[in-house]
């Protein structure tokens, strides 16, 4: 018999965990969801389906999880008609699952959605947005047009597909500006090396709440593997100057992708919670103390995470870091600052 796939359910069922402080309240401010087949790393195969019956199997998995914001990735666009409108196919995909977690299926609930938009777009940024909203019916909370972007993708099982110099550009400064204009939020994910880049876009556009993804992805494969020490220590300094700008919070997961370079998603087993602690805490502890718990909110980045670790694990995990804070910055962590940025 072969041995189970990783993010298989058989391979996740060889690490579950029983859950730990079961009753605590916790929103999960970053999850996906798209359809069986739909190209996307890192299933070279072809991704399988995620969607609210994968997701309520996650989230019923012994923690409090009482709601969830989707985050875009490109799942469902229009098939036709303007560019700049296309990414509103993946709201209304979305907007129809989260109409149906609320019909009493005893899962959480998907309070929130942070759309895709080309924030370059000028004068059809405001449709697009306008769009959004109608489509979200009241659960659009903002954008995410990712930066990520390195020199070396071939070595990346999900390259990210950001601009040249994006955040400089001023006409996406000015579309990041828009968002706070309008009460929006805008997401981002980048990698490591770019975390100077981000820190002058938060400084330039101060009106915009700004959430930084999965701790700006260290990578750890390709030319990065076994740079790990070098890399922490950069990156602690670069984390330290975003945090000077008021307007970032900070999401602290999705730090078990294989480009982190872990390895976990290459095993015959999933990563315990105590693997990810021994691994990741100083991660997470500093982002900590650079943001405060009230600008910080812990990510599950599922089912992308799932390729090294089981969704309850993860929650455990986090439960076991945040255990030497106080029951303010717990609850902050877990629930208020993910309620409060995206307002559910």
């Amino acid at each position: 018999m072969s041995a189970p796939v990783p993010g298989s359910e058989a391979w996740l069922r060889l690490g579950r965990e029983e859950a730990i402080d079961p009753d605590r309240p916790i929103i999960d401010p970053h999850h996906h969801l798209w359809l069986a087949g739909t190209p996307g790393a890192p299933w070279p195969a072809g991704r399988p389906a995620y969607l609210l019956g994968d997701l309520w199997g996650d989230t019923n998995s012994g923690h409090n999880l009482v709601k969830t914001v989707f985050i875009e990735c490109r799942a469902a666009a229009r098939p036709d008609g303007p560019d700049h409108l296309k990414p509103v196919g993946e709201t209304e995909f979305v907007a129809r699952i989260a109409l149906a977690s609320r019909d009493g299926g005893g899962g959480a609930v998907i309070a929130g959605i942070v759309a895709h938009a080309d924030l370059r777009g000028g004068p059809t940024l405001d449709e697009a947005l306008d769009a959004h909203a109608e489509a979200g019916g009241g659960l659009f909370k903002g954008i995410r047009h990712s930066g990520a972007r390195d020199p070396h993708p071939e070595h990346l099982s999900i390259p990210g597909r950001g601009a040249e110099g994006l955040y400089a550009d001023p006409a996406f400064r000015a579309g990041v500006a828009r968002l706070g204009e309008r009460g929006l939020s805008y997401d981002t994910w980048h990698y490591h090396h770019q975390n100077p880049a981000f820190a002058a876009l938060a400084r330039a556009v101060p009106g915009t709440t700004m959430v930084i993804d999965h701790f700006g992805t260290p990578l750890g494969v390709g030319p990065y593997a076994g740079q790990r020490d070098a890399i922490f220590l950069q990156w602690q300094r670069d984390v330290a100057a975003i945090a000077q700008c008021p307007n970032v919070v900070a999401k602290l997961g999705g730090m078990a992708m294989p480009d982190n370079g872990f390895g976990w998603d290459k095993r015959d087993r999933p990563a315990s919670s105590d693997e990810l602690v021994d691994a990741q805490a100083a991660w997470y502890h500093h982002m900590i103390d650079c943001f405060g718990p009230e600008r910080c909110m812990f990510e599950s980045n599922f089912p992308v995470d799932r390729r090294s670790l089981a969704y309850g694990t993860y929650w455990n995990a986090m439960k076991k870091i945040a255990a030497r804070y106080s029951p303010a910055a717990q609850q902050a962590m877990f629930h208020d600052t993910a309620a409060r940025v995206y307002r559910l």
